[in-house]
């Protein structure tokens, strides 16, 4: 299994959320960088870049980052946050993503995200599917849809995605556990995506437990950074 530490960034800066809430904001640290070279001396090869900034904006705001991070760093780096444009996908791209993260713009604008997986290639993207009680939730997570989690990946996979996380906002950045259960299904359901659980992970039990149901990988935020996870110690996952 795959472990993908997440940065969040706003003004530059390191910062992490509770449940998406930008008045719930702490700084980790203000060189993002120094956190990646971190990561990567531990050995991991992932890392999930959220620009928080733009997500507020909708549009690319910290691509400078992005930039910095994939030139001093061999990381493979999916970038999201405001993707909401072909120039947007473009700059994501050509600052060194390996894969541009979207979640929103598939939900309300199904054809324009559609015409981007023919124009760069499925593999490209990396699929995120907030949830709540099984449903899709846009908007911040302040939103709740009436589609199904599973129809809505069902969709995609069918258009060629393989590359999907999927975040429980219930327990994002609460450090009380991911939802197994949710995965599990999502696993049994899709056995031959690279599917990634997000949202709650807490401790070492958590990520072996994900591991144990299927998950190819886990996206790790919150615990890192309050030290409840030891990323020398994730090695051991991989």
């Amino acid at each position: 299994m795959d472990i993908i530490p997440a940065i969040d960034i706003i003004d530059g800066k390191c910062v992490r959320l509770t449940q998406g809430d930008y008045d719930q904001k702490k700084i980790y640290n203000e060189r993002p960088l120094e956190v990646a070279m971190q990561f990567e001396d531990a050995g991991l090869t992932r890392l999930h870049l959220v620009d928080l900034d733009g997500a507020k904006a909708g549009s690319v705001k910290n691509w400078k980052v992005l930039e910095a991070l994939a030139s001093k760093t061999s990381m493979v780096i999916d970038f999201g946050g405001g993707i909401k444009s072909a120039e947007d996908v473009d700059i994501v791209f050509e600052c060194g993503a390996k894969l541009a993260t979207v979640g929103s713009m598939a939900v309300k604008n199904e054809e324009i995200f559609s015409d981007w997986l023919e124009q760069y290639g499925a593999d490209r993207f990396f699929l995120g599917a907030d949830v709540k009680d099984e449903k899709i939730a846009i908007g911040g997570w302040l939103e709740t849809t009436d589609i199904w989690v599973y129809d809505f990946m069902e969709k995609y996979v069918q258009k060629g995605v393989t590359n999907i996380f999927c975040t429980d906002v219930s327990k994002d950045g609460l450090l009380e556990g991911p939802s197994v259960d949710l995965y599990k299904t999502v696993v049994e359901q899709f056995p031959d995506i690279y599917f990634v659980a997000s949202g709650g992970v807490s401790s070492m039990e958590d990520l072996e437990k994900l591991k144990e149901i299927g998950c190819r990988g886990a996206i790790v935020g919150k615990a890192i950074y309050e030290g409840r996870v030891n990323i020398a110690d994730l090695r051991f996952l991989i």
